[in-house]
């Protein structure tokens, strides 16, 4: 096995780079994953076990050199909102919970990568997927609202903990609310003025000295409390409450599953592809999809939860200069460090500080401007986007990822239902274009060439037939011949074969002539299977248009340039 491909080749002075990439990434992303492990209620220090195997991992098994694979908002989302009802989250059996997950997501990329399946990378669409993380950012900052504000909120549900909110407004707590807001402008103002700083980093890093020389905690200001330090122990923990578990239970786990490697599936490959084309380098995605199956194995075998290729901490990665894999195992190796000596401090972090972290990183997922570029384009898909972002909300996360799946794939049936079809026509300078289909619309006089845009199958091949039989109504005896350009086809299934076959035959009644021009090489072997070759005449099916036209020229009868005349648009008189 090609280990560690992407660190090769490693040279002296690209690797000094690297690490020193690595060490400043681990300053940048050291807060954030605290906040994902928060988004996936599991406790603080499992973000940082994120930081450790499961980058090492995909280092060691993965092809892209960019990816940066750690904990991710998204598949924290989506693993918070789908097993927050089977036990209280941070509790040792919700730890465990997060592990099968964890182990679950990698068995499917495994089974993903043996079936090469990094195609399904390309059926969840940009558009759905904007809405789809915009709605996570919309649920995951409205949860971390209560904190910000010092309001207890019971509800898991966003819009219930809206309400909750408005209602418990009297009862803010001023501290709380007062830290909140400073850190947030704290952020904000560095991110603007000074954005090479690692603000998040910063700010932690001033909460705990304030929050532990002016004791915060006394002034009922929460933090998280102790903080087990130390690096994570190997193996899978609690099995024995896992065995437990119900049937219903049990199908909770391997769906949540299989949304999280659906989102890393398609997030990860997306993220990868647009790096590696940046830097014009090949990526391999069933490779990664191995490397993916690796890191969260080592996620669930660390105490940890699910990671996933994040956009945002390889964006990071790439600004502080890193351009292999080298950096992030030198990140690991800082975040092993931390784990060994510096979690001590972590139990002075006000909660309402990791809040803000929280709610920063909800932010970055709604683009805005992407939805606005998407309406300005293409209000249906921006439509979609908007439903795709509500399921989410009011639904729930696992909901709207199944949601957007279902969303996308449509979206290419109706394509390959509704294809771009119509005659083709000459214009003055000779160049063929495609007008709409109409009873009275020939290509020349006699002859009408047919264009069907898709490939044809069951379910578009009536509308094939209905548009192929209406150019040759109501007046069948103008047209002579019928020639379907089937170069957009690359498919004719069973039942579309048997259509062409009843065209046919409705043609031949009618004395027209059913021919097909540039029919694919490798669709040549559907037209015989199914025996099409057979029905429409070896003869009547060309290579070329100009092949076709010069056949049914040489088949006309004196007379019949007569018998049609056509106007400048192509309509019959």
């Amino acid at each position: 096995m090609n280990l560690f491909r992407g660190l090769r080749p490693l040279q002296r002075a690209t690797a000094l780079r690297d690490a020193l990439a690595g060490v400043v990434l681990a300053a940048m992303d050291i807060p954030q994953v605290l906040g994902y492990s928060k988004i996936a209620g599991m406790p603080v220090i499992t973000g940082l076990y994120s930081l450790l195997l499961p980058l090492v991992a995909f280092a060691a098994f993965g092809s892209s050199r960019y990816l940066v694979v750690a904990a991710d908002s998204a598949t924290a989302a989506i693993f918070a909102g789908g097993v927050s009802g089977l036990a209280t989250p941070a509790s040792a059996g919700y730890v465990a919970l997060a592990g099968m997950v964890a182990l679950l997501t990698a068995v499917i990329l495994l089974l993903a990568r043996l079936l090469r399946l990094g195609f399904i990378a390309d059926f969840l669409s940009r558009t759905v997927l904007v809405g789809f993380l915009t709605g996570v950012g919309l649920q995951v900052g409205i949860s971390v609202l209560s904190e910000m504000l010092g309001v207890p909120v019971n509800s898991r549900r966003p819009m219930v903990q809206l309400w909750e909110l408005l209602r418990g407004l009297p009862r803010i707590h001023p501290p709380t609310l007062a830290l909140a807001a400073s850190v947030l402008a704290f952020v904000l103002v560095l991110r603007r003025f000074v954005p090479k700083l690692p603000a998040a980093l910063v700010a932690v890093v001033a909460a705990i000295w304030a929050s532990a020389a002016l004791n915060f905690e006394g002034h009922g200001i929460a933090t998280i409390g102790p903080v087990v330090g130390g690096l994570p122990h190997l193996g899978l923990m609690d099995l024995v409450s896992l065995r437990e578990m119900n049937w219903k239970q049990v199908e909770t786990l391997v769906t949540v599953s299989s949304s999280c490697a659906v989102m890393i599936l398609t997030q990860s490959a997306a993220t990868s592809r647009i790096y590696a084309a940046k830097h014009y380098q090949e990526v391999n995605e069933n490779i990664d999809l191995f490397g993916l199956s690796a890191a969260n194995a080592a996620a669930a075998l660390t105490g940890g939860f699910v990671v996933n290729g994040s956009p945002t901490q390889t964006a990071m990665m790439e600004d502080v200069g890193g351009q292999s894999q080298l950096a992030q195992v030198a990140t690991a190796a800082v975040v092993a460090l931390v784990l060994l000596f510096l979690t001590g401090p972590l139990q002075y972090l006000p909660t309402c500080v990791l809040g803000v972290l929280v709610f920063l990183v909800a932010l970055r997922l709604i683009d805005l401007r992407a939805l606005k570029d998407v309406r300005s384009e293409s209000p249906q898909e921006f439509a979609l986007a908007v439903m795709t972002a509500a399921v989410v909300v009011l639904v729930g996360v696992e909901q709207g990822i199944v949601l957007a799946m279902v969303v996308s794939l449509l979206r290419v049936v109706q394509h390959s239902y509704h294809p771009h079809s119509g005659v083709l026509i000459a214009d003055v300078s000779g160049t063929w274009k495609l007008v709409p289909v109409a009873p009275n619309v020939v290509t020349e006089p006699g002859l009408v060439l047919y264009r069907f845009g898709a490939a044809l199958f069951y379910a578009n091949a009536g509308r094939f037939l209905e548009e192929a039989s209406s150019v040759i109504h109501p007046i069948p005896s103008a047209v002579r011949w019928l020639v379907v350009d089937a170069e957009a086809m690359t498919h004719v299934d069973y039942t579309a074969a048997r259509v062409v076959l009843e065209l046919k035959r409705n043609l031949t009644e009618a004395g027209v002539e059913l021919a097909f021009a540039r029919v694919p090489w490798d669709m040549r072997a559907d037209f015989d299977r199914h025996h099409l070759t057979e029905a429409i005449g070896p003869q009547r099916i060309f290579n070329r248009i100009h092949d076709a036209i010069a056949a049914f020229q040489e088949s006309k009868m004196p007379g019949d340039d007569k018998a049609v005349q056509t106007i400048s648009d192509g309509s019959v008189r």
